[in-house]
């Protein structure tokens, strides 16, 4: 299996895991959204919390020069974690979410 083909297996299946947690509070729901084409993959949550429409991206990831970046991470303790588990290395997860002067403090790719 070629590495694109490995990371989008591995990202749908953690995002997979991520969107079957229940909520236990208000009527939301978590919603996986993957475009493959794209190399996007995005968890949004939306419903209702006391009379108040809640819509927002929780997660999005894309692949892009073979890397994973992780564009956006509202997870508890962090998908990066979760996609190392999996056999991503460091070296190809991008934390996009933080300005490129930072990245290159992190243990992570800068780009």
């Amino acid at each position: 299996m070629d590495k694109l083909t490995n990371y989008r297996n591995i990202i749908q299946k953690v995002l997979e895991d991520y969107a079957a947690i229940p909520y236990h509070y208000g009527d939301l729901k978590a919603e996986l959204i993957i475009s493959k084409d794209e190399n996007r993959y995005l968890i949004i949550t939306s419903g209702w919390e006391n009379n108040v429409r809640v819509h927002a991206c929780i997660i999005h990831l894309d692949i892009i020069n073979n890397k994973i970046w992780i564009q956006r991470d509202s997870s508890e303790d962090g998908i990066a974690l979760d996609l190392m588990e999996e056999g991503i290395p460091k070296e190809d997860i991008v934390l996009g979410f933080h300005p490129p002067k930072i990245r290159a403090y992190t243990e992570f790719a800068v780009n």
